[in-house]
């Protein structure tokens, strides 16, 4: 009975007393009938529905008994129903209010989360960025360095040879002023040597080492005077200047020249005399020729010589005086692998050697800037590769932040939704987490149709 609905209850109590009161119409009227047809019959049959009426009043007292036991029940189950009403009401309102709550914070620790998360990752960001760019400094310092130590060098280089080919002229126009200037002073100083060999071989090394100054080579470096070297047979032979060119060769330059005969020519008065003046000086200088041959200066061990030698007439004038009067005297000294030079002559020949020895160090730096180069372009490489390895790493750092992040805030029992669940359980923390963060997390709740 206590599973019955209160309702089909009713219909059933109402449904038994309407059924009594008709059966009870219905006897009534028979009796009444029966009253009329006979009253023997009548006794017998108002005996038997008497007796009828009597059970059926039973009966319906009985209902009613139970009528009255249903009514209270059902009062008793509508106050239980009421009450159990009002229950579910309270418990839904609270059930809405906890959930507005839960929700309330989930939004706040969604938020505290990302924003928390946000915070870390900038900082993290920031320490990479600025150890990146530190890196970075310490890689491109250098690089930059070499890039401006390379431009100053080719600009050197560039500008150098520029001025050195404007004053190309001037420097020419230059040593026609000291060729002059020498022979001139040459002649002058003939004059007053009145013979004296061995001063005249003095003097033929002075204009020599002149010479040697004006034309740019440097003593010690490019050339060498008055070295000592053997020859084969043990004979000691002192050149008067060694010429150092590249590539390990050399040329020897010889001064000893006598100039007695030109100086008696130069003092000549009478034609007889200047005459056989000028057979003596060509005589003297054919036979410094054959002298010059014989010591095979290209042959000296030590000495890696091309194979000619110079000599070096210091008075203009007694050299052109001798190609003048002896037309052949240059091809016989050719043929004896010998050079005769004036100061003149002999100053353009130091000067492009000077030149050669210019280009030689300046090819050797355009090597080592070609080097340097290759080692600038080698460094760019590997700091292109470097810079390609920090974008991967860069790259693998932002894939490792957001599956961290997916974790921390994403799909059921996250990371936010664990710790949130501690706090309600009523563990006590110190800090909250942001709300981005815990709006961003997606909390395990049930919907609000499960419960």
């Amino acid at each position: 009975m206590d599973s019955l609905n209160p309702p089909f209850l009713i219909a059933l109590v109402i449904g038994i007393i309407s059924g009594a009161a008709l059966m009870l119409l219905i006897l009534r009227s028979k009796i009444e009938a029966a009253r009329e047809a006979g009253k023997n019959e009548q006794a017998i049959t108002i005996a038997t529905l008497e007796a009828q009426l009597t059970a059926a009043e039973k009966r319906a007292s009985e209902f009613s008994a139970q009528l009255e036991e249903l009514r209270q029940r059902l009062e008793t189950v509508n106050e239980e129903n009421a009450a159990i009403k009002s229950t579910l009401v309270s418990e839904r309102k609270n059930s809405e209010e906890k959930l507005s709550l839960l929700r309330k914070m989930e939004g706040e620790l969604q938020t505290r989360f990302e924003n928390l998360a946000n915070q870390i990752f900038e900082a993290k960001s920031k320490t990479f960025a600025d150890q990146s760019r530190t890196n970075l400094d310490t890689i491109l310092k250098p690089f930059k360095e070499k890039i401006s130590e390379f431009e100053n060098k080719v600009t050197e280089v560039y500008t150098t040879e520029g001025k050195e080919r404007h004053s190309l002229i001037k420097e020419v126009q230059r040593l026609q002023q000291l060729n002059q200037q020498i022979s001139e002073d040459a002649d002058n100083l003939t004059r007053a040597l009145k013979g004296d060999t061995k001063t005249q071989g003095t003097w033929g090394e002075i204009v020599l080492e002149r010479i040697l100054e004006e034309s740019g080579l440097r003593k010690g470096i490019e050339y060498d005077a008055q070295g000592g070297f053997r020859d084969a047979d043990g004979k000691l032979l002192k050149p008067d200047v060694i010429v150092h060119l590249p590539e390990q060769k050399e040329i020897v330059i010889d001064s000893k020249v006598s100039l007695v005969a030109y100086e008696r020519y130069v003092r000549a008065e009478e034609e007889a005399e200047r005459e056989q003046a000028l057979k003596e000086h060509l005589l003297s200088i054919n036979a410094h020729l054959k002298n010059l041959e014989s010591k095979k200066y290209d042959e000296l061990p030590g000495v890696k010589s091309l194979d000619f030698v110079l000599m070096f007439i210091p008075i203009e004038s007694a050299f052109m005086l001798a190609i003048e009067k002896d037309n052949e005297i240059f091809r016989k000294a050719f043929d004896q692998n010998i050079m005769i030079v004036s100061p003149s002559t002999l100053l353009v020949t130091l000067r492009t050697i000077e030149n050669i020895w210019r280009y030689e160090h300046q090819n050797k730096n355009a090597l080592k800037i070609a080097e340097q180069a290759g080692n600038l372009y080698d460094k760019f490489a590997g700091f292109v590769e470097d810079l390609e390895k920090i974008g991967t790493q860069l790259e693998t750092t932002r894939k490792s932040y957001d599956a961290a992040h997916n974790k921390l805030t994403s799909g059921r029992g996250n990371l936010v939704s664990r710790a949130q669940g501690l706090i309600e359980l009523g563990v006590k923390s110190r800090k909250q987490i942001s709300s981005g963060v815990l709006q961003d997390a997606a909390l395990d709740l049930p919907p609000e149709n499960d419960k």
